[in-house]
């Protein structure tokens, strides 16, 4: 059962429309990115050969199970390996035809080529679908904004409450740390770390939490230098309790409500991010799907608009939604709105 206040807190989110929507409308794009491979793939979903029914997006065929030469897996964009399946079976297709890496070799120019009804939104300087880049580039964008938020937000508000609670001399080092670890130069270090190792998802994930967890901790400190000398905290440390448990039950809740309020925007932060690094060259591995990437392409191909307008699109409303969900939970957490 939820208490009242959470129910009253779900009241106002719902009540702002604008962060309400957001949020159906961001899960439900999340939800089509999620299961991407089913949406944008070169493999079929479904392969019905000489009555056996062949799933080719999670098991590898050859080729020669269709009657083919080549004991490796089966090209089922070639024309001849189709005629093969089509003339024992059938093959159903997902509704983009293309994975984020394939490429298109029947353009109808040079790439990159203006959209058509077999590419929608035309295709890179390399040829790959526009489409099919954009879905995987929504979710790994959206999968590391969310998980470098979850981990920052435990490692800032640890040391946010380890800071407030004790105060003193610990207050005083960490917060002497932070000034001296939030001077650094985020981005030269990322340039320069990458010269010695070759940039993927959990190298960046690593290097921006380095950075990330200080966000939370002002707000967190305050909450616990506020709560530590209240009397109901006072009289369960009179009482024995474990500095541990009084920080867990009696004065992180209400550090919370600050927390959550600030996690839609760290996510977007996030997000911004690692586009900002694709674009410049030091974000993920060449060739992965990356909406930064695809906007470093539109700028290097001002001849084909196209590029430009489609990253640009994803990202404005990526963040727009996120923003708008983050304004309708700080209004939800509002202690006016809950008074």
């Amino acid at each position: 059962m939820l208490s009242p206040i959470t129910l009253r807190r779900l009241q106002h989110f719902r009540a702002n429309r604008r962060g309400y929507w957001s949020l159906w409308i961001f899960l439900s794009i999340f939800f089509v990115c999620i299961f991407a491979e089913v949406v944008a793939n070169d493999k079929p979903l479904l392969v019905i050969f000489e009555g056996h029914l062949i799933f080719p997006v999670i098991e590898t065929i050859p080729e020669t199970e269709f009657g083919g030469e080549f004991a490796t897996e089966a090209e089922y964009r070639d024309e001849f390996v189709r005629e093969l399946i089509e003339k024992k079976g059938e093959i159903y297709w997902p509704m983009i035809r293309y994975s984020y890496d394939t490429i298109n070799y029947d353009l109808p120019a040079a790439a990159p080529s203006h959209p058509t009804g077999e590419n929608w939104f035309g295709t890179d300087d390399q040829g790959r679908d526009v489409v099919a880049r954009l879905i995987y580039g929504f979710r790994i964008s959206v999968l590391f904004g969310l998980v470098l938020t979850i981990l920052s937000s435990i490692v800032g508000v640890a040391a946010g409450a380890v800071q407030g609670y004790f105060g003193g001399r610990v207050d005083i080092l960490g917060q002497r740390f932070i000034e001296i670890w939030s001077g650094l130069p985020v981005l030269f270090l990322l340039i320069i770390l990458s010269s010695f190792v070759e940039p993927n998802f959990w190298w960046l994930l690593g290097i921006m939490l380095l950075f990330s967890w200080m966000g939370l901790v002002g707000v967190v400190r305050a909450e616990f230098l506020r709560g530590r000398n209240l009397e109901y905290v006072r009289a369960a440390r009179a009482l024995g309790m474990s500095h541990s448990r009084i920080m867990k039950r009696h004065i992180l809740p209400n550090a919370m409500v600050a927390t959550m309020t600030f996690m839609p925007f760290i996510l977007s932060g996030s997000i911004t991010t690692l586009t900002a690094l694709d674009f410049l060259g030091f974000g993920l591995p060449p060739g992965s799907p990356s909406l930064g990437e695809l906007l470093a392409q539109g700028k290097a191909n001002l001849h084909a608009p196209w590029l430009g307008i489609a990253g640009f699109s994803v990202i404005a409303l990526q963040l727009s939604l996120l923003i708008f969900i983050g304004e309708g939970v700080r209004d939800a957490f509002d202690p006016r709105h809950n008074a």
